[in-house]
């Protein structure tokens, strides 16, 4: 009866530790098991966040390369699909490793893209320095060509001034027809037929030699235009001037005396002082003078 009772306490202690032997080894299969959920938890996320630096390394090349943008969108859309569905998957270290398999050649993706967007960007760098290079040569170039036309400018004036023709002298008389056709001058006003206009043009080397018209402007005592009265307007300069007499002249260069006579169209000459104005074919006052008939 004894033996049988000792025999009972020896099996009771053996199941006893066994019980504890497999409770020992149960925890410890479910702390490990926690403890790879963890890691592998840990390790997804590294994965998620891997994959949202590639998205925004995309991202920002797409804001610095519009040529590769469609290719740069279409890779940031395979990243976001990866992202989704590492959110969405269950860790194990299969898909764990699978997806970091997947990443290293999103890397390897990625450095092909970010090399052509960087050579891209030098070219783009490049083409606007030569663009502003040449923007500056066009500039440049614009303000000489103002420069040239201003100096032509200059030029056109200068020479125009210097080919114009000038008057050493000019004088106004009154003259008288003699029975033998001759001229008499006369300071007379009730001897005057006419009145005559002379003027000494001088040596121009740089005029050319052609048919030049003066225009001659005769005024009486009271101001009035003495004969034809046509004005005449310089387009240019939108001078105008009435004339008495247009006289016209061959010049070549050298110093030339020319005279014309101007009539009264009532055929009579009051007393006073009458003023002659002479003026050029651009309607320039060249010449002045006066003349006393008593």
């Amino acid at each position: 009866m004894e033996n049988n009772s000792n025999s009972m306490k020896v099996i009771t202690g053996i199941l006893a530790v066994l019980f504890i032997a497999t409770a020992v080894y149960t925890f410890s299969l479910y702390s490990s098991k926690k403890e790879t959920e963890r890691a592998l938890t840990a390790e997804k996320e590294l994965v998620i966040e891997e994959l949202e630096s590639l998205k925004s390394d995309y991202e920002k090349a797409m804001l610095a390369s519009e040529e590769m943008s469609k290719e740069l969108m279409d890779a940031r859309s395979e990243i976001a699909s990866y992202i989704d569905s590492v959110r969405s998957m269950k860790a194990t270290i299969a898909t764990i490793s699978r997806y970091k398999r997947q990443i290293y050649q999103l890397k390897q993706e990625r450095e092909v893209l970010m090399a052509r967007v960087d050579s891209l960007t030098q070219v783009n760098a490049s083409l606007a320095s030569l663009n502003s290079e040449q923007s500056a040569a066009l500039q440049k170039m614009a303000q000489l060509n103002d420069s040239i036309v201003q100096i032509n400018l200059v030029l056109e004036q200068e020479n125009r001034i210097a080919s114009q023709l000038k008057l050493s002298s000019i004088a106004l008389s009154g003259v008288k027809e003699k029975r033998n056709g001759t001229l008499k001058n006369v300071k007379r006003a009730r001897a005057t037929d006419q009145l005559e206009v002379c003027f000494t043009v001088t040596e121009n080397e740089i005029a050319k030699a052609s048919d030049r018209n003066f225009y001659i402007e005769v005024l009486d005592p009271q101001g009035d235009v003495v004969g034809s009265g046509d004005k005449y307007m310089n387009e240019i300069t939108n001078r105008s001037v009435a004339i008495s007499k247009v006289t016209n002249f061959y010049y070549e260069n050298s110093q030339l005396d020319v005279c014309d006579f101007v009539e009264s169209k009532t055929g009579e000459f009051e007393k006073g002082t009458y003023m002659v104005n002479v003026y050029d074919s651009e309607l320039e006052l060249i010449g002045s003078s006066k003349y006393l008939l008593k």
